[in-house]
């Protein structure tokens, strides 16, 4: 995290996203989404004119900005994508994660960036809210307002038992074609850490054009190229299948997200999330193959926001676990 970058222009922050994998071209990380007024990524995202890899994230109404005029950012509401919601008269007191992810399209060619950066160009200050999970734990967390938070993927993988990490290290996940279309009308459970299983998916023959050779299987651990070490790096929302080392293939939906899930949630308990304070100017890096990241906050209508995110999409798809004698745990 660098302080004080707000004269960062866009075209230097592509420029500095870039320099992580120099050979992954200039394609924005999630692609151009076909039928994207159904992606659930359409209303979060505004591209910068003339720099494209570059997106605007935030709230409020900002008069201009970037070659942008007169437009409406809308921070993402957990009502709007959880199954159940907090009261509406608790709503600026409280708040949940809206959704535990990485960045990638996870269809097509276009690989996992490497890198997202994120810089904090207008930042409302003041309130704190408590982050609920309200998932039966009782488990909550103090954040700033509109907070991002992280988690790391080798906490989370470091965290299972070793039967865990056996089954974790040898199984793949494949992910839905169109991911973001088809998970548009589900709902997630209340901790953001996937979606319920409630028949809601849009149906795989409704979805856009697609092919057995675009649908993405990725392993669920990665393996960081320098230290060797392995993230449980998976999209809790856009699993559709998961492939064991025996060849099976768990095909029903709510078995493999409990699979996921179960994988998943010590590694989001409230010890371990790093929720960041946004201050105006702030840069900050993260590694898109080592960590899981979430929207985090619920803002009043006059709470201004305005912040730019870019990835691109990897050069290479991510390395999966060595031989098992060779795994570094």
């Amino acid at each position: 995290m660098f302080k004080n970058q707000g004269h960062v222009s866009p075209k230097a922050q592509f420029k500095l996203t870039q320099r992580f994998d120099p050979a992954g071209g200039s394609s924005y990380g999630h692609g151009k989404t076909i039928d994207a007024k159904r992606s659930i990524l359409h209303p979060d995202l505004k591209t910068i004119p003339h720099q494209s890899q570059v997106q605007v994230i935030g709230n409020g109404r900002v008069a201009s900005y970037e070659g942008l005029t007169d437009f409406q950012l809308r921070h993402p509401h957990h009502k709007t994508f959880h199954a159940t919601s907090i009261p509406e008269d608790e709503d600026l007191e409280f708040t949940r994660f809206y959704r535990w992810h990485i960045d990638a399209a996870l269809y097509g060619t276009l690989a996992p960036p490497v890198v997202t950066t994120l810089l904090a160009v207008k930042v409302p200050g003041g309130r704190r809210q408590t982050c609920r999970y309200d998932d039966g734990t009782g488990d909550v967390l103090d954040v700033p307002l509109g907070t991002t938070a992280f988690v790391s993927g080798y906490t989370m993988y470091g965290s299972l038992s070793e039967e865990d990490k056996k089954f974790s290290r040898e199984t793949k996940v494949e992910y839905a074609p169109h991911p973001y279309v088809w998970m548009s009308s589900a709902k997630s459970r209340s901790d953001g850490l996937g979606l319920l299983s409630q028949g809601l998916e849009v149906p795989i023959a409704d979805l856009p054009p697609h092919s057995k050779e675009e649908t993405q299987i990725l392993p669920l651990c990665w393996r960081n190229p320098v230290t060797g070490k392995l993230a449980l790096q998976v999209h809790p929302s856009a699993v559709r299948k998961l492939h064991l080392a025996d060849g099976t293939v768990v095909e029903d939906l709510a078995e493999v997200r409990a699979i996921v899930h179960r994988l998943q949630r010590p590694g989001i308990s409230p010890r371990y999330v790093y929720p960041h304070d946004w201050q105006q100017g702030d840069l900050v890096l993260f590694h898109n193959r080592g960590l899981l990241h979430s929207v985090v906050g619920a803002f009043a209508e006059d709470e201004v926001r305005l912040f730019r995110q870019c990835n691109i999409a990897a050069s290479q798809f991510p390395e999966g676990p060595l031989p098992t004698a060779a795994v570094t745990a």
